[in-house]
This record gives C-alpha cells, structure tokens and sequence, in this order.
C-alpha cells in the first residue's frame, strides 16, 4: 500500500506543483517547450505505469487486512456506475476529438472565431471532466483502501487539473483567453445556464458522439475479460 500512495502523491505533485504552474514557466524558459513536453510526458507515463503496477499489487484482495473497506455504498452504486461511465464517455471522447484551447499545443485556437462548438459548449475541460466522472464512479464502487488511493488520485488531479490549466492559458494568452472562457465554463453547463452559450444538438450528435458510445459499449462487454470485474454488478 505504501508503494500505491507514494506512486499516487509523485503523480499529484508533478501534476499540480510543475505542470501549469510558474515553476514550469521556468523550466520551459530554461530548456525550451519541446524538450519540457517531451521529458514531462516521459515522466508521467512511468508514473501511471508505477501507479497501476502498484494497484495491482495492493488491490489484489480487496477486504483483506492488507487492502480493507473502507465503505461499501451498496448495490445501487453498482448498479448506476455503467450509466454515470456512460456520461463520462459521452463528454470525454468528443473532448479529445474535438479542437480545444485547452488542450496541448492548441492554445492558438483562443483567438479564432468559431472555435466554442459541440461539447465546448457544456464545458472547456470535456476530457478532465470525464475523468472526473470516471473516477468519482469507481469511487463509489470501490471502496477499499487501494480503490480510494487510486481512484481518489485521479479524481482529484482531474478536478484541480482544469484550474490549473486556466491559470497557465491565462498567463500565456492573456486577451484571447479571456474572450474564450467568457464563452465557456470550466463547470459543465454553467455557461448554458448562465446564458452566455447555448447547447447545440447538431454540434454535439455527431461523428464523435458515435464514436464515444461505440467505445462505450465495447469497453463495457470487454471489461470483465480486461479487468476482471463485471460492470453489471
């Protein structure tokens, strides 16, 4: 369990104290955007290689006393996770499929007309908050003491994660940025809600929709044979 908590805080940290922050301003100025990008995207993908190698490890029998429960919410959590999965997907795939200020290397698209479209109308973090919605859902469901590290790591990296990158578009783009998150929101529907966005049907039910529910439901039917664990409950 100690491995899994010391993979999960060095995952936060990287995260939340280099990434968008003024530290990583600094370091991008000392070696430059590519050379940064490049060794910080080596970093996190041995971080999330350890985290899940430490998962497996400590979540190997979860109620044992070396991973015990910590809560169980009951059957109904089980039972709603496919359809609170189901949103998550449905707003996080069209979010990397669709062109976004906020996400890496598109900060030019701040300024250009006609970018706030499909789901950048519910949120300008679509992604981060599917991963949000993802793992608050398998919080729900998992409840020892592994399934709460892990899961509660990218809960809270997914959340912070969009004020983050905020905070760096604003520093870098400054007017441009300004004129795009008054279009947005980084909570979902509060722009729509709050009047200043519509939602759009025929933007968001299209080619990226399909593809978010067919990866959905083929990760749905796949997970017990991936994972090992039904999703039906």
């Amino acid at each position: 369990m100690n491995n899994l908590i010391a993979a999960t805080a060095v995952f936060l940290a990287i995260h939340l104290f280099i990434s968008g922050t003024r530290l990583r301003d600094a370091i991008v100025g000392a070696i430059g955007e590519k050379p940064y990008m490049g060794l910080f995207s080596l970093l996190s993908l041995g971080v999330i290689v350890w985290m899940a190698t430490a998962f497996n490890q400590a979540g190997a029998m979860p109620g044992s006393a070396a991973d015990p429960y910590l809560y169980d919410l009951g059957a109904g959590a089980r039972h709603a996770a496919p359809l609170i999965v189901a949103i998550a997907f449905l707003i996080g795939v069209p979010g990397l499929l669709t062109p976004n200020p906020t996400a890496v290397n598109r900060e030019g698209l701040a300024g250009k007309a006609g970018v706030v479209k499909g789901v950048l109308r519910i949120t300008r973090h679509p992604f981060l908050w599917g991963v949000a919605l993802w793992s608050a859902d398998h919080l729900t469901t998992n409840g020892d003491q592994a399934g709460v590290v892990f899961f509660g790591g990218f809960l809270v990296l997914a959340l912070f994660g969009t004020l983050s990158i905020d905070a760096k578009r604003k520093r870098k783009l400054g007017p441009a940025w300004d004129a795009f998150a008054a279009e947005t929101s980084n909570v979902p529907f509060a722009a729509i809600l709050s009047g200043r966005n519509r939602f759009s049907a025929k933007e968001y039910f299209d080619w990226r929709f399909a593809v978010a529910l067919l990866l959905f439901v083929g990760l749905l039917f796949a997970h017990v044979h991936i994972f090992g664990v039904s999703p039906f409950g």
